[in-house]
């Protein structure tokens, strides 16, 4: 995702429900603070996936926030932070944006990917495990690091054709959403041009 999504990425951030909101920020983030959230995100630095729905609303959201690195020596890191909206839950679609970003920390060179969640955010904690995580949680807070593997051209490759396939769904539903656009609006003015026929007729 781009600077072009940024709108798009407040409003799926703004619908979350408030228990959501503290699952995906540690507390209940209010609007004021997710719009400052939304302003501050840095498109050159960091990277955002996203899934969206055929009317183009973003309905899953990853931050894939690199940490800086102080010493040419010291390995590079990230966190991951998701959110998924509530009536798309249950999809495998935080699964699927999780394991996008692991492809894309080993291909800028980070060797370990971060998760800081609150312990009763089962869903985000079962990924972390599954992808083979270590867990450490400390009573309400919950710390996973996952090991990643150097990149191959493999790993390369697929960011590579996982990226122009995701511009391609988008674009695909993107056009999708135009022409039905185009069709409501045939559709109003052909109502509109019988309405005015029958007005005259009388």
């Amino acid at each position: 995702m781009s600077e072009r999504h940024r709108k798009r990425i407040s409003s799926h951030l703004l619908g979350l429900e408030e228990s959501d909101r503290y699952l995906r920020f540690g507390y209940p983030a209010t609007d004021a603070q997710i719009e400052r959230y939304v302003a501050s995100l840095n498109f050159e630095r960091d990277e955002l996936f996203g899934i969206f729905n055929r009317r183009l609303q973003l309905i899953a959201l990853a931050h894939l926030a690199y940490a800086p690195v102080v010493r040419p020596e010291d390995a590079a890191m990230a966190e991951f932070g998701v959110s998924v909206a509530g009536h798309a839950r249950g999809r495998g679609y935080g699964a699927r944006l999780f394991e996008r970003a692991v492809l894309q920390a080993r291909n800028r060179g980070c060797d370990r990917l971060f998760i800081h969640a609150l312990s009763e955010n089962v869903a985000m904690l079962k990924i972390a495990r599954r992808a083979g995580a270590l867990v450490q949680r400390d009573g309400s807070e919950s710390e996973a690091w996952l090991k990643l593997p150097p990149d191959s051209l493999a790993s390369q490759m697929g960011q590579l054709v996982e990226r122009h396939a995701a511009e391609l769904n988008y674009q695909l539903k993107r056009h999708a959403h135009r022409v039905g656009d185009l069709l409501d609006t045939v559709t109003e003015v052909k109502a509109h041009v019988s309405g005015t026929r029958r007005i005259a007729s009388q």
